[in-house]
């Protein structure tokens, strides 16, 4: 007599979506704006939802948010349905909408603590939470200015600021980087990126892939209201040519290791680019990788201060996947 199989383990945690959107759809009137919409968010990622103006970024934002109903389909956050079980869903994550409304008489510090006492923190329990948070968004000298004197810069912030206040393990961010300029945009992502190293799942929209490049290790491309590409940031920019082109940016200029790489089998050009220590090396992909690039550029004594594809393969894969013109 054979023995009863047990049915197979459940896998780690770690290797389940958080995130599960299946088969979304919405519309507004007669226009259809989101038309069986589909992807999966992974633990302690931070993925970019990318598309143009009018794809279904904010609408889909606002169904994972629980602020709309969808049509049909299905949105699951750590297993919980945002429509039938929308309570246990919120208290996950934490939404950063476009554009956001504040109580600009107030405080920094008074606002943050009108939220933190929202949420159900005692005083003690806020006063340390608000602590932490504006060291982490660097924000310690603000906690006494009044709202209304806020820059966007600074506002923006604060407004990340709110949103970690119930330290949520989803964060929905909703074009976080809009109107800032190029020094706010840089230092916001470093913010984000020290969320991600705390543990956080950060998903973050945005109609400029190249703004978050250097940022996501996922991709959703969503165009017209359809998924036109999830995954890996790698799958993104698989090519069917021979050639795979990359920017090394070093703490500073390094003639020997730019020379060891260009040595590597397989290299076919290293080119100093413009704007600082930042090196365009252009390699055969079946005759060498990015990890022979970095081993030799760290031998030969170089800091690396990133590794990243170039910018322009970001922006050609978007233009090739995303159609012409404005949806109607």
């Amino acid at each position: 007599m054979s023995q009863p199989t047990s049915p197979p383990a459940d896998p780690p945690v770690e290797t389940r979506p958080i995130l599960d959107v299946d088969h979304l759809t919405y519309a507004y009137k007669n226009r259809v704006a989101l038309a069986g919409v589909t992807f999966s968010v992974m633990p302690r990622s931070i993925h970019g939802f990318v598309g143009p103006n009018g794809a279904g970024k904010t609408t889909t934002l606002k169904i994972m948010a629980t602020l709309l109903r969808p049509r049909s389909g299905t949105v699951r956050v750590f297993g919980h349905d945002v429509v039938t079980r929308y309570k246990q869903a919120r208290r996950k994550m934490g939404f950063m909408p476009d554009h956001f409304s504040m109580y600009r008489q107030m405080t920094v510090f008074e606002y943050l603590d009108f939220f933190g006492a929202a949420y159900g923190l005692t005083t003690a329990e806020r006063d340390k939470t608000i602590k932490d948070i504006l060291s982490l968004t660097d924000m310690e000298g603000r906690q006494d200015d009044l709202i209304k004197g806020l820059s966007r810069g600074m506002g923006q912030r604060l407004a990340l600021a709110r949103v970690l206040v119930n330290d949520p393990e989803l964060l929905l961010l909703d074009e976080p980087a809009s109107g800032l300029d190029p020094r706010a945009r840089i230092e916001l992502m470093e913010i984000l990126k020290e969320l991600r190293r705390m543990g956080k799942t950060i998903f973050i929209s945005s109609h400029i892939l190249s703004d978050l490049g250097t940022l996501c290790d996922h991709f959703t491309i969503i165009d017209r209201g359809r998924v036109k590409f999830t995954g890996p940031v790698e799958g993104l920019l698989h090519t069917e040519g021979e050639l795979e082109s990359y920017d090394l940016t070093l703490a500073e200029e390094s003639e020997a290791a730019s020379a060891a790489v260009g040595a590597i089998e397989g290299v076919r050009e290293v080119s100093r680019e413009q704007g600082g220590p930042t090196y365009r090396v252009t390699f055969d992909k079946e005759k060498t990788g990015v990890g022979a690039v970095l081993t030799a550029a760290i031998q030969n004594g170089a800091q690396i201060v990133s590794f990243q594809p170039c910018a322009a393969k970001l922006n050609e894969a978007f233009m090739n996947l995303t159609e012409p013109g404005v949806p109607t």
